[in-house]
Order: structure tokens, then C-alpha cells, then sequence
């Protein structure tokens, strides 16, 4: 049970930072939309550099959360599987 809660904690703070980073993410998003309309290159390019350095971090924590989620499923299963004392 205790590896079983630790992996769920665990899950939940990596699905603490895909949601603020998704949050992150959005914000930028229409702040590149912002620059664009305004047309100011240099704020532009450094703002699209920080969006993929976002979705590259996002896309490294939703693979962690996937698979957090299989060791959770596995956890849950072999507790399951063990018979009580």
C-alpha cells in the first residue's frame, strides 16, 4: 500500500506541472498572438522560442504521467494480487 501511495502522490505533482505548464503554455500562446498583430520581430522570436521550449518540456511530462500511470495500474494490480495476512 505504501508503494502504492507513493507513486499516486507522485503522479499527482507531475500532474501538477503539466497543468501549470499547460497553463504556461496558453498564456504564451496569446502573447505570440499579441506580437504577431503588433508585428514586433524580436519580442516574437523570443517569445516562439519559449512556446517550444514549453511544448518540449510538455511533451517530456506527459510521457513521465504515462508512465506514472502504468506503475500505478501495476501497484494497484500486484496489492490486488497479494493475499491479506
Amino acid at each position: 500500500m505504501n508503494d502504492f501511495n507513493r507513486l499516486v502522490s507522485e503522479q499527482m505533482a507531475t500532474m501538477d506541472k503539466l497543468l501549470f505548464l499547460q497553463a504556461e503554455l496558453e498564456r504564451c500562446q496569446e502573447v505570440e498572438a499579441e506580437l504577431l498583430s503588433l508585428q514586433n520581430e524580436t519580442d516574437l522570436d523570443n517569445i516562439q522560442a519559449e512556446i517550444q521550449r514549453m511544448k518540449n518540456e510538455l511533451k517530456e511530462i506527459q510521457t513521465i504521467f504515462e508512465k506514472q500511470t502504468e506503475d500505478v495500474i501495476n501497484s494497484y494490480r500486484d496489492m490486488n494480487l497479494v493475499p491479506s495476512s
